[in-house]
C-alpha cells in the first residue's frame, strides 16, 4: 500500500497519438509514440502494446498517461511520459476517454 499522497502527486492526464513508430531497438517489442498534450506539449512515450495494435491504428488515438515521472532512457530513445493499459492475456489495451476530450485534460 502506498500513502494516499504519494497518488495525488501523480498527474494523469489526456493526448491524442499524432506518430507511432516501430521500436526495434527496445529490449521488449514496443513503439516510439508521439502524444499531443495540448497545453503541456508533445511528449514521447515507449509502449509495449505491439501484441494488440499497428501502429497506423494508433495515430490520431486518444489515451491516459501520467506524464509527471520524470524521463525514461530506453535504448537511444527517451521516454517522457508512461501510457496506461489494462492487461488481458499478455495483451495491453489501452485506457481512454469514452468520448473525445481536448488533449492535456487531467484525469480525475
Amino acid at each position: 500500500m502506498i500513502d494516499y499522497s504519494a497518488f495525488e502527486k501523480l498527474d494523469f492526464r489526456v493526448g491524442t497519438i499524432l506518430s507511432a513508430n516501430e521500436f526495434p531497438k527496445a529490449k521488449k517489442p514496443a513503439f516510439q509514440l508521439e502524444i499531443d498534450f495540448g497545453p503541456l506539449g508533445i511528449l514521447f512515450s515507449s509502449a509495449q502494446i505491439t501484441k494488440r495494435y499497428r501502429t497506423e491504428t494508433l495515430v490520431g488515438r486518444q489515451v491516459v498517461a501520467v506524464v509527471n515521472i520524470g524521463t525514461r532512457k530506453i535504448a537511444d530513445f527517451e521516454s517522457q511520459c508512461l501510457v496506461l493499459g489494462a492487461k488481458e492475456n499478455e495483451e495491453i489495451i489501452l485506457l481512454a476517454p469514452e468520448t473525445t476530450v481536448p488533449n492535456g485534460q487531467q484525469v480525475l
